[in-house]
């Protein structure tokens, strides 16, 4: 090999034995543990362990190839296992549907034979039941009959008593009869009226039960001829049933043939798993032999490539330290790396200390790299005390200097200026207060007038809520209608809230006059007694001032100078309109 390589030759072939077979190399490594043993089929084996390389012993993709087909031949059998159960159910609950249907069909047909057997019994009893109507009525007839013969001859022997009795009448009066004779016709003549009534009733008895028998007759037969229908109908359900029944018997034996096809398949399906899951099983545990062989393999690999890794970058890191070293040496000091061993390696004596205040030097010693690390770290300590030089100090302060100045400057225009915004805000607040005082006494005077003309007999009066401080009081307006002892404005109605806010509003119109007034529907919600005390108000202003009022109130349209209104034409535009009542004087 060559001699870059010999070393790691060597480490890799330390106690590796080359054998003729496997069964040499087995006996080797039993008898040595510590010695790998190599075949020349290419086989490797440990004490522990061992990788094939025979071409007759399966690789591992082999293996995991036979463990997928195996996987995949197991969840083929579960699927067809499943698909086969599901077949199964599906069939056994279609010959569960046919045996209710087949115990449905039977029923039915028991329950037909039995109402056959209702009827046809029903049918006899209508019949008999015919045959004696049909008999009672010919006994009916033949009594109707017989009466209307006996009615017969009683009516020629009613005629013959009757010629009697008239002959009898007719005759003369010496050759009355007997009164025996007398009180025999006239028995008789009774008895034959009694007879006669008794005919006639068994005549009408005798028509009115031959109708009745009539009716019923003509009912049964109606009963029968239903009857009759029916049973045909029965029949034919039950051929229908019978025929069912045969059909659901078909049924039920295929389906029990299904079942035996099935249970075999089901049979043949669960050897066939049971054959996979056996293979399945042994697969697994081959492959989870080499999946340990593997991860043990892999881990010692690891742990040899970390420690390779390792040691080439521990020495990577020493190299880059001792290029850093010679680096800086040659930046910090600007001496070159032999010249800096030479002068001042750890085989030349350290200079001494230069001391202060005229203590005399000590002697050179030599080089201890504890005693001068402590010595380079009390120095650095001491120059981080003394801090860095800045050559830019006296210009850096007279900056600072000038700056100081300025803002002290500006500093002193501030308070300058705030003292005169001061002065200023106080001139107009004083003049806020006079001015807000005047309009407030003026307007509180106007609106006791006011007040007193639209409610009369009240009271009002406008009220600050803190007299001491005019700049953030408040007004209270303070109204007392004749008659009531309120004095709030919440208290008051609608009217009169809004009659007490248009006296304030002429209060603050007197005290502050202006050239005009634009009123809107200020009176809407007034009546005709305060629309007055209002009309009267307003006359006051319209003095001074001019007045513009939008209203719909006739009485404020009556006292108006001249009217203004908006009307729409016959074509759909809106016109303005105006009407002058009356000339004003001038002022």
């Amino acid at each position: 090999a060559p001699d870059t390589l010999l070393s790691a030759l060597s480490r890799s072939l330390r106690r590796v034995a080359v054998v003729g077979g496997l069964d040499e190399a087995i006996a080797l490594v039993a008898r040595h543990p510590d010695v790998r043993a190599v075949t020349a089929e290419g086989d490797l084996l440990g004490a522990d362990w061992a990788a094939g390389g025979s071409a007759s012993a399966p690789s591992m993709l082999e293996v995991q190839a036979a463990v997928d087909e195996a996987v995949a031949q197991h969840d083929e059998a579960e699927r067809r296992f499943t698909r086969l159960a599901a077949e199964v159910s599906a069939a056994q609950t279609a010959v569960a549907a046919r045996q209710a249907e087949v115990h449905e069909a039977l029923a039915a047909l028991h329950d037909s034979d039995a109402r056959m057997a209702a009827l046809t019994e029903q049918l006899g009893l209508l019949a008999s039941a015919a045959r004696s109507a049909e008999a009672e009525a010919g006994r009916l007839e033949q009594a109707r009959l017989r009466a209307e013969e006996a009615k017969g001859r009683d009516l020629s022997g009613l005629a013959e008593l009757e010629e009697r009795l008239a002959a009898a009448e007719a005759a003369p009066a010496d050759e009355e009869p007997s009164s025996d004779v007398r009180d025999r016709l006239m028995k008789s003549a009774a008895d034959a009226r009694a007879t006669e009534v008794e005919a006639r009733l068994a005549v009408r008895t005798g028509e009115e039960r031959a109708k009745a028998l009539s009716g019923r007759a003509d009912s049964l037969e109606r009963a029968a001829r239903q009857e009759r229908q029916s049973r045909e109908r029965l029949i034919s359900l039950r051929s229908q049933r019978e025929r069912g029944a045969v059909v659901a018997a078909e049924v039920v034996r295929g389906a029990q043939a299904a079942l035996g096809r099935i249970a075999v398949s089901l049979q043949a399906g669960a050897a066939e798993r049971e054959a996979a899951q056996t293979a399945r099983t042994v697969t697994e545990g081959e492959l989870l032999a080499l999946r340990a062989s593997s991860r043990e393999l892999a881990a010692e690999l690891d742990r040899l490539t970390d420690v390779v890794h390792r040691d080439e970058v521990a020495r990577a890191e020493q190299r880059l330290r001792i290029e850093a070293l010679e680096a800086r040496a040659v930046e910090d000091y600007a001496v070159p790396l032999e010249t800096l061993l030479s002068d001042y390696g750890p085989e030349t004596l350290v200079p001494p200390v230069t001391l202060i205040d005229g203590e005399e030097p000590g002697e050179s010693v030599v080089y201890d790299r504890a005693a001068q690390e402590k010595r380079a770290a009390t120095a650095e300590r001491a120059l981080a005390l003394l801090g860095k030089v800045n050559p830019l100090a006296l210009e850096e302060y007279s900056a600072l200097e000038e700056r100081s100045a300025f803002l002290t400057t500006q500093l002193e225009d501030l308070k300058n200026t705030r003292r005169d915004l001061l002065t200023v805000v106080k001139d107009v607040d004083d003049r806020i207060h006079d001015v807000f005082k005047s309009a407030f006494e003026d307007t509180a005077r106007e609106f006791v007038g006011v007040f007193a003309t639209l409610f009369p007999g009240g009271e009002g009066k406008l009220v600050l809520t803190e007299p001491d401080d005019l700049l953030a009081t408040g007004i209270e307006v303070m109204a007392r209608p004749a008659g009531k002892k309120i004095s709030r404005l919440s208290l008051l109605s609608g009217g009169e809230r809004s009659l007490t806010a248009i006296a304030l509003l002429i209060a603050i119109f007197r005290a502050r006059p202006s050239p005009f007034y634009v009123l809107d529907e200020v009176e809407a919600a007034l009546d005709d007694r305060n629309l007055g005390r209002l009309l009267e108000a307003l006359e006051g202003l319209r003095e001074s001032s001019q007045l513009i009022v939008i209203t719909h109130q006739k009485r404020t349209m009556e006292i108006a100078d001249a009217l203004y209104g908006v009307t729409m034409r016959g074509d759909g535009v809106s016109t303005v309109v105006s009407q002058r009542l009356r000339e004003r004087e001038p002022a």
